[in-house]
């Protein structure tokens, strides 16, 4: 081979080398690997169901035929299922079946048999008022109500840790006591509360007076904007007169009530020592006036034919 031809192979090689080193070292196309933002979870106000444990089933109708239970510190997901009557949810393990009766609507809580199909333990049973057009029946469209003013109730739903509940007022006449209780945000943003606390009676050892259950007045519940330092009023009643029909001779000794917040687990509570009869309270929403609320209308007696 002459020199000349000896000389081109050489550069062209190394032309080649170069070339594919180059293609080499090529960084590859970057490929964007960050994850879809996932559209908001549906958003739906809290109902509190007040159960005869003193416990609150807390449920979130989130659209048509889901479900959001939350029960003892813990949430589950059920979905609407068949049933015979009334609203039935099934899932995580629960049942949800609600049923309405003139102005109540009731609820039992059950943990499913072993093919996660049919409630078999009843865990708590609970109820709410019916009657009241301000908290949503299932499967109905959520619409938020003005509160006092034609101002719509803040986004964020109060908290229990942002409040501070307090004994505003009392009220006695003919063995009927009403005591009104405020709550007030104590917090650095604006809240609002609507619907019916949860109360639940405790004695001196801290222990739930499960003999006394908390009825709720089918009273109308506006949602209450709460600015910071703004409080909002709820209050309960109760009777002094032992009901002696049903052998009750010395009336339950209460020491402390206990309030839940609809949506929140967490407790609010503050001494208050009195002794109510006839096994059971009766609870009024939450509203932006200090005034009781009116006393529910007798049930009228069912006519005989």
């Amino acid at each position: 081979m002459s020199l000349h031809r000896l000389l081109v192979a050489v550069i062209t090689g190394a032309m080649s080398v170069s070339a594919c080193t180059r293609e080499g070292e090529t960084p590859p196309e970057v490929i964007n690997q960050t994850p879809p933002v996932a559209p908001p979870a549906p958003t739906a106000p809290a109902i509190g169901y007040a159960c005869e444990s003193g416990q609150t089933v807390s449920v979130q109708y989130l659209d048509t035929a889901t479900a959001s239970i939350a029960y003892k510190g813990q949430t589950y997901a059920l979905r609407l299922v068949p049933s015979g009557s009334g609203a039935r949810y099934s899932g995580s393990g629960l049942e949800w079946w609600i049923a309405t009766r003139e102005a109540s609507e009731s609820a039992t809580l059950s943990r499913l048999g072993p093919n996660e199909d049919v409630g078999v333990a009843v865990l708590e049973r609970c109820s709410r008022p019916s009657a009241n057009p301000a908290l949503p029946v299932p499967g109905a469209p959520i619409t938020p109500q003005p509160a006092p003013g034609g101002v719509l109730p803040a986004s964020m739903p109060c908290r229990a840790a942002q409040l501070r509940l307090n004994s505003e007022t009392g009220d006695a006449g003919a063995g009927n006591r009403v005591n009104v209780f405020g709550v007030t945000n104590a917090g650095t943003a604006p809240c609002s509360v609507a619907g019916y606390p949860a109360v639940s009676l405790l004695d001196a050892q801290g222990r739930v007076l499960t003999t006394v259950r908390s009825d709720q007045n089918p009273q109308t519940a506006t949602p209450v904007n709460l600015a910071v330092g703004g409080k909002a009023f709820f209050d309960i009643a109760w009777n002094v007169v032992p009901n002696e029909g049903n052998g009750e001779r010395v009336c339950p000794s209460a020491a402390r009530v206990r309030v839940l917040i609809p949506g929140d687990a967490a407790a609010l509570a503050i001494p208050l020592a009195f002794t109510p009869c006839g096994g059971r309270i009766r609870v009024n929403p939450f509203r932006a006036d200090v005034e009781p609320g009116p006393a529910p209308e007798p049930a009228r007696a069912a006519s005989v034919t």
